[in-house]
């Protein structure tokens, strides 16, 4: 069985349409949290995540945030983004019971491990295998005979904005590959401008880098 591993939709419907439209041959999904906050669309987003045939959504961090109804971290942008999203958002019904890890075949899958942003040199001692997001990086580790794997994100990219990053998983052989693919970012940034977002949220999307298509 092949399944696509995604993480940190955040909101973004253009590039999760993409990444479902470049994936129809898969059995299913597991999805590693974050779909909302962000972008414009979390109800969108968690509405075709949660109807997605043979799907996994595990609760990520901005669900935690958008059930307990505040952020109280001191990072500005991120707060901004919350005090825009969160009022639109609808389906706390569809987020309040998501799991917050799932076991497959010696994996664990979750949002991360101990409220840790792990990054490809982050320094990490393993005594199981993981599959975490969170860090918005694609990347693998193998620490004392074990494997830790970040399929990056869908939505908003670290590196480049307009790059989708997500791993395909045969569950036959436990192979993750890494997938990376393009979308058009100006969809997001045009929806977020006539939507109202704050300038400071719209500049956080429109100043990152862009990957030549």
């Amino acid at each position: 069985m092949k399944l696509a591993i995604i993480s940190d939709v955040h909101g973004n419907l253009p590039a999760l349409n993409r990444v479902i439209d470049a994936n129809k041959d898969v059995d299913g999904y597991i999805c590693l949290g974050d779909v909302v906050n962000y972008g414009p669309w979390s109800n969108e987003c968690v509405d075709i995540i949660t109807a997605l045939p043979n799907s996994i959504y595990i609760k990520g961090n901005h669900e935690e945030y958008f059930l307990k109804g505040e952020y109280k971290g001191d990072n500005e942008v991120v707060k901004a983004f919350f005090d825009f999203c969160y009022p639109k958002f609808t389906k706390i019904d569809k987020i309040k019971n998501l799991p917050d890890t799932y076991e497959l075949n010696g994996f664990t899958f979750s949002h991360t491990i101990e409220d840790r942003y792990i990054y490809p040199d982050s320094e990490v001692k393993l005594d199981s295998n993981h599959v975490v997001g969170h860090s918005h990086h694609q990347f693998r580790i193998e620490d004392n005979g074990y494997k830790l794997y970040n399929p990056g994100s869908v939505g908003q990219n670290r590196g480049f904005i307009n790059v989708i990053n997500y791993m395909v998983l045969d569950t036959d052989t436990m192979d993750f590959v890494e997938k990376s693919i393009t979308y058009d970012a100006d969809l997001v940034i045009d929806e977020m401008r006539r939507s109202g977002y704050p300038e400071i949220c719209i500049d956080y999307y429109n100043n990152k880098s862009r990957a030549k298509t």
